[in-house]
């Protein structure tokens, strides 16, 4: 996926590993504020320009994990990860109303500005931009 950032990339697409192992979420549930079940990690999206993890990719929804959609959430909203779970600072409801994701888009720049806006969080790209404070992803 090419950005105004440059180019991201799924962590199970790139064939990479993440220098922390420990990084790797990949398959842990997801828990909101509440502690209300999310989806599960499915894939970390990677800014291949920084080497940094930028996006978890959630399955959302479904049953049994049919019919589940995917949906982006910064890595700025994650406040916690335990061995089995990622724990994040946004509700149930805010996650399945985040800007739905098309892999046919053909402005990806505009949809992960309007992501990013959504959960209210400056882009990484952007002028300005301060890493979060906190969070498993400094």
């Amino acid at each position: 996926m090419n950005t105004e950032s440059g180019t991201m990339m799924g962590l199970h697409d790139s064939g990479q590993m993440l220098a922390d192992p420990g990084q790797d979420i990949r398959g842990r549930k997801v828990q909101d504020r509440d502690g209300n079940d999310v989806g599960k990690v499915d894939d970390l999206l990677v800014d291949t320009e920084h080497q940094k993890v930028r996006l978890l990719r959630v399955e959302h929804g479904g049953l049994f994990g049919i019919g589940a959609t995917p949906v982006f959430i910064p890595v700025e909203a994650v406040e916690r990860v335990t061995d089995d779970e990622v724990g994040i600072d946004r509700s149930r409801i805010q996650v399945a109303d985040a800007p739905p994701y098309d892999p046919e888009l053909v402005d990806r720049d505009e949809y992960f500005n309007k992501l990013y806006n959504y959960y209210g969080y400056a882009p990484y790209w952007s002028p300005g931009y301060i890493p979060p404070s906190r969070g498993f992803f400094r």
